[in-house]
């Protein structure tokens, strides 16, 4: 197991081998695992939540084809690491406000080569608004917080509107919100992406749309019309039950 402290959030941040999976390893912080690598195999993706963020990636472009991403909140690339194994020579950015981390990361577990990685260290909505981050992107992943202690600015209709300015016409905004029941704050979230563009649907383990467990759900919104044909192939590729909600049932449960 490899350590190094972190000062920013003043925690820990620790990366161990997954005994389940050869090749597979486990970044920690703060004792609580935050994310999944396969060294080995870097386009299998192990999180549900993630996995459903890489299948809507699959469908932004022609199979195979680069695409530009800016990945808000990196871990340990996951994502990252998923598109240059699935879409070799895409140009890849990153924001990270922990310096400490991504260093760690890369040193710890290496990317893939060829991978085009740009970092930025800082306040996501700071680089995003004042940084050298120069849309457009094909895809904008969101991936800081968990529920209700998320920072407030990032929150906000008005930086969900911001994102969706750096979409190239066929691009994807995607946001991942973990949240405990009634999913109080994931539709206050929902809702504020809704404010600015009603082309967007929800992706879930079909279960989380009763309100009624915790987990994570993903928004994917564009500026250009939802393809239905997504909506099918979404629910095709899972994982399990697959959930995805569009137009009214969107609206609806938004509230």
């Amino acid at each position: 197991m490899a350590g190094r402290f972190l000062r920013g959030a003043g925690l820990h941040a620790e990366i161990f081998a997954d005994e389940r999976i050869p090749g597979g390893y486990i970044l920690a912080i703060g004792g609580a695992e935050q994310s999944h690598v396969n060294l080995k195999h870097p386009q299998e993706v192990f999180y549900e939540y993630l996995r459903r963020i890489a299948n809507v990636a699959d469908l932004a472009a022609p199979a195979g084809a680069p695409v530009r991403c800016l990945h808000l909140g990196a871990g340990a690339l996951t994502l990252a690491r998923y598109l240059q194994a699935t879409r070799p020579g895409s140009e890849q950015h990153a924001v990270e406000l922990e310096r400490e981390l991504l260093d760690f990361v890369v040193d710890q577990l290496p990317l893939p080569e060829g991978t085009d990685l740009t970092v930025y260290i800082g306040d996501a909505r700071h680089e995003v608004a004042f940084g050298d981050v120069d849309g457009p992107f094909d895809l904008v992943v969101l991936d800081v917080f968990a529920g209700e202690d998320a920072p407030e600015h990032l929150t906000t209709a008005d930086f969900y509107a911001e994102l969706l300015e750096l979409l190239s016409p066929r691009g994807v905004l995607l946001v991942n919100i973990g949240d405990d029941p009634p999913l109080a704050f994931a539709k206050r979230q929902l809702g504020a992406v809704l404010e600015s563009t009603p082309h967007a649907a929800l992706l879930a383990d079909a279960s989380m749309f009763s309100c009624r467990h915790p987990g994570n759900v993903v928004v994917a919104a564009r500026r250009e019309p939802w393809p239905q044909e997504w909506t099918a192939a979404l629910l095709a590729a899972g994982p399990h039950p697959a959930g995805v909600l569009t137009g009214a049932e969107l609206r609806s449960f938004a509230g």
